[in-house]
């Protein structure tokens, strides 16, 4: 994933741009960077590995080095960004947040004008957003290049671009990320996540639509193209990866995630089991879990705590073996919340099961009578194609597949996969209790996707559900 955060102001922005992009600190966890553009110095920028460190230290220094009135940060799983370009537009730095399918083909076509190259290399393979600038440079001018990379990229692909004139908003064709400007009377701010402004003193301003294209200048922010009819924003923002302070096409993060959580109660009402306490595997499950104890009447309570002092989200190998290892540690039991207790945990998603079946087998030996497990999303069924989120790589780590395909063969009908990403399907109901199994549950049961469009409160036709559903 990622995020960023963009300042046009009539005063120095770093200040304002240091804390903004730290404030999207939970979308990323590799690489960060800071780029400003002063008129006496031109453009400085700072790009720092932030895996074993938060952004803020590895930053601190730049707060009182750089300089300037225009700034873009990013905070990055990937590529290191944002990357300075000279090209025959002029000097401009340039952050992206999306997933390019087609990169390899879109290679190619820049490289039969046989004069290009590419320079930021990201573990042997191009950088996404020096392709991006690549393909903006291909056309007269930024605003045609801009649409150009939007129409030729095949997944998803939104854009921040800073000139000595002011900051260009590219939202990508869909929708599918989301891109909020805030003003007060200094200048503007753009962000992907809404809430990092407001301690800034910024108040909202407008939300760009899907496709369309700004300019943000310390003065205003004007719309060059208007935006699309069609959206397909990421439902999963809200359920996972949206900070609980944030909102998207209006609609609150921590709100939704609470409605959630009370539908998950409803449906459980139709077939009751007993229930000493619920849970939420923090952090993303907690609202999820106050929802479902309101709506049921099942007191909530903290059976495990996580340790968050000296292991922040930041700080998560990219290994999978470690990544596991750092997530159970970082929980540590309440063992008179838990002890001949049955517990109802509510997770966000389940995506390979390895966490959560480690989970399940901590509480157990921590005096756990019972692990009832609910999560806030339907299964997944199909790895994202359109953003890099980096707990999958592949549709065969998802737990559903694995076991889709012990049923069914290797080689499974997309036909058959929407079978069991039907809930009123008997195919369902078998992959949810093989699940179940595997991972050591009591019981297990998923929301369903129209609960969860239900507590989106949007219309059902503007939001992506292809990771559930495989529906484009």
């Amino acid at each position: 994933m990622g995020g960023f955060f963009g300042v046009a102001s009539k005063q120095d922005c770093v200040f304002d741009l240091y804390f903004g992009t730290d404030y999207h600190s939970h979308l990323g966890t590799r690489r960060a960077g800071l780029a400003v553009y002063n008129e006496e110095t031109g453009f400085d920028r700072s790009i720092h590995n932030i895996e074993n460190s938060p952004f803020r230290s590895k930053f601190e220094s730049e707060i009182h080095t750089m300089k300037g009135h225009l700034g873009i940060g990013c905070i990055s799983d990937y590529d290191p960004q944002p990357l300075i370009v000279r090209s025959h537009h002029g000097i401009y730095a340039i952050t992206t947040v999306g997933k390019i399918n087609n990169l390899k083909k879109l290679e190619d076509k820049i490289f039969t004008h046989k004069h290009s190259h590419f320079m930021e290399m990201s573990g042997g393979a191009v950088n996404s957003t020096e392709l991006v600038a690549a393909l903006i440079d291909s056309k007269d001018n930024l605003i045609e290049g801009l649409q150009y990379a939007q129409n030729i990229i095949d997944g998803s692909m939104t854009v921040m671009l800073l000139t000595s004139k002011g900051i260009y908003l590219s939202r990508d064709k869909l929708g599918r990320t989301p891109i909020v400007v805030g003003k007060r009377k200094e200048g503007f701010c753009a962000s992907f996540e809404a809430f990092a402004y407001l301690n800034l003193g910024y108040k909202d301003y407008k939300e760009l639509g899907p496709g369309e294209i700004a300019v943000m200048t310390n003065d205003g922010c004007r719309t060059l193209v208007s935006p699309g009819n069609k959206m397909r924003i990421c439902t999963f923002l809200w359920v996972y990866y949206g900070y609980p302070a944030s909102r998207y096409e209006g609609v609150s993060v921590e709100q939704m995630r609470y409605h959630c959580g009370s539908n998950l109660a409803k449906r459980d009402k139709e077939k009751p089991i007993h229930i000493d306490t619920v849970a939420g595997v923090p952090d993303s499950g907690v609202a999820h879990a106050l929802g479902y104890s309101v709506e049921s009447g099942i007191p909530y309570s903290r059976p495990f705590i996580k340790y968050t002092p000296t292991w922040p989200r930041s700080f998560m190998p990219t290994i999978q073996s470690k990544r596991d290892l750092i997530a159970k540690m970082k929980l540590i039991p309440v063992h008179e919340l838990i002890e001949n207790k049955s517990l109802l945990l509510i997770d966000d998603s389940i995506v390979r099961g390895t966490q959560l079946r480690e989970t399940t087998e901590f509480l157990y030996d921590s005096g756990a009578k019972e692990v009832h497990i609910r999560t806030a999303c339907p299964p997944l069924l199909f790895g994202c194609k359109y953003l890099n989120f980096s707990r999958s790589n592949s549709d065969r780590e998802l737990i559903t597949r694995r076991v889709i395909e012990e049923f069914e063969g290797s080689d499974v009908p997309l036909e058959t996969l929407y079978d069991y990403a039907d809930p009123d399907n008997e195919k369902y109901d078998l992959m949810v209790e093989e699940i179940r199994k595997k991972l050591g549950f009591t019981s297990l049961r998923f929301n369903r996707l129209d609960d969860l469009l239900e507590a989106c409160d949007i219309d059902p036709e503007k939001c992506c559900t292809y990771c559930w559903n495989g529906k484009e």
